[in-house]
């Protein structure tokens, strides 16, 4: 976790969360699916809006020496108007 992580993870014990198992962080429906991804090893790429503040959430298996050690996440705030490039090679 980073600082901010721990941050927004205050109320549910911030840094003392370093090391507790991921899936009893979760209710059952995020539980359920953040499982299935962690067993196939799959990334998840979504956005939200929570309070007017949209992110991107980006989950991925992470990989330490080449063996699987669970999965990492980053939140970024996107703002309300992006713009988007299309790149040719």
């Amino acid at each position: 976790m980073n600082d901010r992580a721990v941050r927004a993870f205050h109320e549910q014990g911030g840094k003392k969360l370093i090391g507790k198992d991921l899936l009893d962080c979760h209710p059952e429906n995020a539980r359920a699916k953040l499982k299935r991804l962690m067993e196939a090893r799959q990334r998840n790429v979504y956005t939200i809006q929570k309070e007017r503040v949209r992110k991107l959430i980006y989950q991925s298996p992470w990989y330490k020496d080449g063996k699987y050690s669970g999965f990492v996440e980053i939140s970024l705030e996107i703002p309300e108007r992006i713009r988007h490039f299309v790149r040719d090679d």
